[in-house]
């Protein structure tokens, strides 16, 4: 008789929260609002709001605070970025905020990002660039995955294309993004525009 053949099925994310950025002008240097979406499933169970530092350093501090002081924290599964960086190159320690939070992160992008620019800024013009350089080669390159792009810390391949299945319901982007994309675009300009 042959070997056991594993069955199990990927874990299922259904408390999530997503967080996005609001758009800021290009000249601006002071602090940009940061919207976290919680769902239950499809269902919107709550929001989180904070600021984080045009090009700062206290984003993964921030999101760990919003978190933690929330009253969705013990419920909490999952955590989805709008991409590795907040506020332009305010850039998530990835890897910290799964550890101090205890919980898996999938960042998500429309598209890859053009790694060899995205370097050069940070190491020429962005102070502690080094640092966040360091923090975006971590996780590695983004890897294609149901129509997004995407890096997991703490799931493995086939539970992020599960997360993407089952919260992509008006396109692409997962739900709990989209909603943090609109609220964070309303609370920074008056009213939600674009795409997410």
């Amino acid at each position: 008789m042959g070997g056991m053949v594993s069955l199990q099925r990927p874990r299922a994310f259904s408390h999530i929260v997503g967080f996005d950025d609001g758009p800021f002008p290009r000249g601006h240097r002071g602090e940009v609002p940061v919207v976290g979406a919680v769902y239950s499933g499809l269902r919107l169970e709550g929001v989180l709001t904070g600021r984080v530092q045009r090009d700062g350093s206290d984003g993964t501090g921030e999101l760990v605070r919003l978190v933690r002081d929330s009253k969705f924290a013990a419920h909490l599964q999952l955590v989805l970025l709008q991409g590795i960086a907040l506020a332009g190159f305010n850039v998530i320690d990835v890897p910290r905020l799964a550890a101090e939070l205890g919980l898996p992160v999938l960042v998500v992008a429309r598209r890859a990002p053009r790694r060899e620019a995205m370097r050069d800024a940070l190491l020429n013009h962005i102070a502690e660039g080094e640092g966040k350089w360091a923090s975006i080669e971590a996780l590695g390159p983004m890897e294609p995955l149901g129509g997004v792009h995407v890096q997991r810390w703490g799931l493995d391949r086939e539970e992020a294309a599960e997360v993407l299945r089952a919260t992509a319901v008006n396109g692409a982007i997962p739900e709990p993004l989209r909603a943090a994309h609109l609220i964070a675009g309303a609370l920074a300009t008056g009213e939600s525009r674009g795409r997410t």
